[in-house]
C-alpha cells in the first residue's frame, strides 16, 4: 500500500511533468514578415525604381525580367538579399524571383508561400511559422500587388516561352548569356542556379542578358541612396578615425582591423562591406588578393618607419562604402614617404576636380595619366580610371562608356606601387556627381601629411 504522501508527491510529479510536454505548451504565436525585417525605403521609391528598370527593358527590346532572390540558407551567417532583388523590392524574401513584364507592363513575385526557416514541426515552441506570399504586410511594404506561389512560376515560364516571349536575366556582367557549366568544382549562384534551369528545362527559351539595362538604371542613384551613402560613409569616416589612433610600433595589424570593425558595428553596421584591408611595411606592396591567399599573412607587427594602408568599408542598411588612408607608423612621414602620398593625392585631385555631367571615364583616365611623371607610371597601373562604381556593393553594374551623370557615385584611388624603393602609398575617396559638378562624400577625412600624421596614435 502506498502511503497517503507518496501518492500526493506522484500526482503532484505527473501533473508537472504533464504542463512541461512541448505538445501541451500554448504554441508561439505565428511570426509576421515585418516582425523580423523592415524594407529600407518608402514603397514610392522601389515602384519608381521598377517603373525605371520596365521602360529601360522596353527602349532595349522588351521581354520578361526575371531576377532570382538569395537562397534561404544563411549557415549561420546574416541573411544578405541579393543587390538587383533588393534594389527593386526591398524585400528580404528567400527562394523568390521578381517578374518585370516590360510589354505587359506587369509586377510579379513568386515567393515560397511560407518560410521553411521558420518551421520545425517538433519544435513548434521555437519554430513556430512564418507567411510569406499571404502576409499582407508584403503588399504594403514593397508597393508590389502581385505575390504567387513559386510553385507556379514553372507553368508561367512554360507559357512564356510557347507564345515566343523573350525572356531576359542579368549575368553580372556584359555578353550573351553561356551554356551554364555543370563542372564537378561549379559553385553555382543563384543566377547560375536560374540560367541553368532555363537552358535545360526550356531549352527552346530566348535568354537574353538584361546587364546593359540593369547598368544604366542603377548607376544613377535616387536621393535615398544617395543619403543611405552618405551615413555610411560618415560612419567610416569616423571608425577610422578611432582606427588610426592605435597606429604605433608594436600593434600588429590585426589589431588594427578589431578596432576599425569595433567601431563600425558601434555606429550600427550590419556587416562589412568586404574583408578590411589593414597592411603594413612590406604587406602594403602588394594587392588584398595575394595577400588574402595566405593564412596568417596579414597579421604583422608595425614598425618605426613603415607606412600602413587602410582600405577599408563597411555596410549600413544595404549601402557600402569603400575608402583609403595611408598612416605612419612613427608618427611622421619621411621625406620620400611624404612626396609619394602628394603625388597620390595629386593625381586623385586631378580626376576629382573635373567631375561633372558628361565627362567620360576615359577622359578622367587621361587626365590622371597626365599628372603622372613619366618616370612614376610603371608604378602607378590601372586599367580602368583608377575607381570603380559603389553603391549596393563596392563592383556597382556599370557601363565605362557612357557620360557621367548627376547620381552617379563612384571611388577615386589611385594606387602607387613601388616595388624598387619598397614604397606603398593610397589614397580612396567616395565622389558623387552633381548637377552642376562633384560633392566628395568622404572629404572630412583627412588626406594631407600632417593631418594624417596628427591621426596616429604615435602623436596622441
Amino acid at each position: 500500500m502506498f502511503s497517503k504522501t507518496t501518492v500526493m508527491w506522484t500526482t503532484l510529479l505527473v501533473a508537472t511533468a504533464t504542463t512541461l510536454t512541448p505538445q501541451s505548451r500554448q504554441p508561439t504565436p505565428e511570426q509576421g514578415f515585418l516582425e523580423w525585417t523592415r524594407v529600407p525605403f518608402e514603397p514610392d521609391v522601389y515602384r519608381q525604381r521598377r517603373e525605371n528598370m520596365m521602360a529601360r527593358l522596353k527602349a532595349d527590346g522588351g521581354g520578361v525580367f526575371l531576377l532570382p532572390a538569395r537562397t534561404g540558407v544563411s549557415e549561420g551567417f546574416t541573411f544578405r538579399q541579393l543587390d538587383d532583388f533588393s534594389y527593386f523590392t526591398g524585400l528580404e524574401l528567400p527562394d523568390a524571383v521578381l517578374v518585370l513584364d516590360a510589354d505587359e507592363r506587369e509586377v510579379k513575385v513568386f515567393s515560397p508561400e511560407r518560410d521553411a526557416r521558420f518551421f520545425n514541426p517538433s519544435r513548434q515552441n521555437d519554430f513556430p511559422g512564418r507567411r510569406l506570399t499571404t502576409d499582407p504586410e508584403l503588399v504594403e511594404s514593397s508597393g508590389i500587388e502581385t505575390f504567387r506561389p513559386v510553385a507556379d512560376l514553372s507553368s508561367q515560364v512554360a507559357s512564356w516561352v510557347s507564345s515566343g516571349r523573350s525572356l531576359r536575366v542579368n549575368l553580372g556582367r556584359r555578353g550573351s548569356i553561356p551554356k551554364v557549366a555543370t563542372d564537378f568544382v561549379k559553385s553555382f549562384s543563384p543566377i547560375d542556379a536560374l540560367i541553368l534551369h532555363l537552358q535545360s528545362t526550356h531549352p527552346a527559351t530566348r535568354l537574353g542578358n538584361a546587364y546593359d539595362s540593369i547598368a544604366r538604371v542603377r548607376a544613377v542613384h535616387d536621393a535615398a541612396e544617395i543619403e543611405a551613402m552618405r551615413r555610411v560613409c560618415r560612419l567610416t569616416m569616423d571608425s577610422i578615425r578611432h582606427a588610426a589612433g592605435f597606429v604605433r610600433a608594436g600593434v600588429d595589424e590585426r589589431r588594427l582591423e578589431a578596432e576599425l570593425e569595433a567601431a563600425f558595428k558601434r555606429g550600427g553596421s550590419q556587416r562589412l562591406a568586404f574583408a578590411s584591408i589593414i597592411k603594413s611595411g612590406p604587406n602594403s606592396l602588394w594587392p588584398w588578393r595575394i595577400l588574402a591567399a595566405t593564412y596568417d599573412r596579414r597579421n604583422r607587427a608595425m614598425e618605426d618607419g613603415d607606412l600602413v594602408i587602410f582600405d577599408v568599408g563597411t555596410e549600413l542598411d544595404y549601402y557600402v562604402s569603400d575608402v583609403g588612408r595611408t598612416f605612419p607608423v612613427s608618427g611622421k612621414f619621411t621625406d620620400r614617404q611624404k612626396r609619394a602620398l602628394l603625388l597620390s593625392t595629386s593625381v586623385s585631385d586631378a580626376i576629382i576636380a573635373a567631375v561633372k555631367p558628361g565627362v567620360t571615364f576615359a577622359e578622367l583616365k587621361e587626365i590622371a595619366v597626365s599628372k603622372i611623371p613619366v618616370e612614376e607610371r610603371g608604378y602607378m597601373q590601372a586599367g580602368g580610371f583608377y575607381g570603380h562604381h559603389i553603391g549596393l556593393s563596392t563592383g556597382d553594374p556599370v557601363l565605362t562608356e557612357l557620360p557621367l551623370e548627376a547620381g552617379m557615385i563612384f571611388t577615386v584611388e589611385p594606387w602607387y606601387y613601388n616595388h624598387d624603393e619598397n614604397l606603398s602609398v593610397f589614397v580612396e575617396d567616395v565622389i558623387l556627381v552633381t548637377e552642376d559638378g562633384h560633392e566628395n562624400l568622404t572629404a572630412a577625412l583627412p588626406r594631407q601629411p600632417r593631418e594624417l600624421e596628427a591621426m596616429t596614435g604615435a602623436n596622441r
